[in-house]
């Protein structure tokens, strides 16, 4: 029998996450490590009345495609992860790695490669997902490897993510609907506003968010969740940001970045491990120098680092940039390859300023 709360879990992504309706077809993809959750979402989808495809993947396949795949091979767009794309109704991504490092040793041009060759259907990707045509959930089951990364034991990170999910509730449809009401209190507080200044330790930024829209993330798209988000206007950000946490793509670390914007665009980079993948990731697309995400984490639910930005980015005391491709449907205009966020630590002292008003300050969120 699973764990009583990996059902709940399920039902939580089945039924309230993607509303899944009768008739529809829901992908679930994930490592073989996952096949517990995957099943009993299985198991919601065929309760809803849906039809389940489960795309089970090795731990290893990435590892062997970087290390085997000539320039051809690489630049392969699979017709099974187009037909979801196109076609389906839901996709269901579930983290769950054997081996979060298993890439460390590749050459990042590879990666690079693979991923601009994917460039046209991630664009697809994120127009039906803004759309809202296809319905896309990403979440994460916990491994040994994670709980490594993430420096817990196995239990520890399993009661994590149960929490992060409220999944050891009761009523765990109830509580997100609560995180629903409390973050829409400040996206209502942002609209119609123009400019936006963060200040602080690790960032001197100024951007433009006039005729963009900020929206509340509170298990949708993602599971867990807690933030709130837009695309900033592309060519407004000036200044000047370091993430004091690791970026990390594809498995790889990079550490210390440090990103100069000057009219939208990033013309000065830096990082103390990982320059290479970094300058790599920035010259995938003209887009890649661009932001399409300005995010702040909301909950306090998730309060630690653990190397899974699914988890990191909405910790509470923390913003977060993507650089890439933007969200049409908050009015963003930027088209890359690539969404790939980056975290900033705003715990002591950091600031944002909202047309000149303090709207947070170190974590607190103002008005109250």
């Amino acid at each position: 029998m699973p764990d009583q709360r990996t059902s709940r879990l399920a039902q939580v992504l089945v039924e309230y996450s993607m509303n899944v309706q009768p008739g529809e077809r829901i992908a679930v993809v994930g490592t073989t490590l996952a096949e517990p959750l995957m099943l009993e979402c299985m198991r919601y989808i065929l309760r809803a009345g849906a039809h389940p495809h489960l795309v089970a993947r090795l731990p290893a396949e990435d590892y062997v495609l970087f290390t085997e795949a000539n320039k051809d091979q690489l630049t392969y767009v699979s017709p099974l992860l187009r037909t979801v794309i196109e076609e389906f109704d839901g996709f269901l991504q579930i983290s769950s790695t054997g081996n979060s490092r298993q890439l460390s040793g590749v050459d990042p041009e590879k990666q690079g490669l693979h991923s601009k060759a994917r460039s046209p259907l991630m664009k697809r990707y994120m127009e039906r997902h803004n759309a809202r045509d296809l319905r896309i959930l990403i979440t994460l089951f916990p491994t040994a490897q994670q709980a490594q990364d993430a420096d817990m034991s196995l239990t520890e990170l399993e009661d994590y993510v149960y929490a992060a999910t409220y999944s050891d509730t009761e009523d765990s449809i109830a509580a997100w609907n609560n995180v629903a009401d409390q973050q829409n209190t400040y996206v209502e507080w942002l609209e119609g506003k123009e400019s936006v200044k963060v200040q602080g330790p690790d960032v001197d930024l100024s951007l433009s968010i006039k005729g963009r829209r900020f929206l509340s993330a509170h298990g949708q798209v993602n599971m867990p969740d807690g933030e709130i988000y837009t695309s900033p206007v592309e060519d407004s950000l000036n200044g000047w940001i370091r993430f004091g946490f690791p970026a990390i793509r594809a498995g790889r670390e990079v550490e210390g970045i440090e990103l100069t914007f000057e009219m939208g665009k990033v013309v000065e980079a830096r990082a103390n491990k990982g320059e290479d993948l970094l300058m790599q990731m920035l010259d995938v697309d003209d887009g890649a120098r661009y932001v399409g995400e300005f995010a702040v984490g909301a909950t306090d639910q998730i309060n630690r680092f653990m190397r899974n930005m699914l988890f990191d980015e909405k910790m509470g005391s923390t913003i977060h940039l993507a650089l890439g491709a933007g969200f049409s449907d908050v009015g963003g205009r930027n088209e890359s390859g690539i969404h790939w966020d980056m975290l900033c630590n705003m715990r002591d002292g950091g600031q944002i300023y909202v047309d000149d008003e303090l709207f947070y300050d170190s974590g607190r969120f103002f008005p109250e």
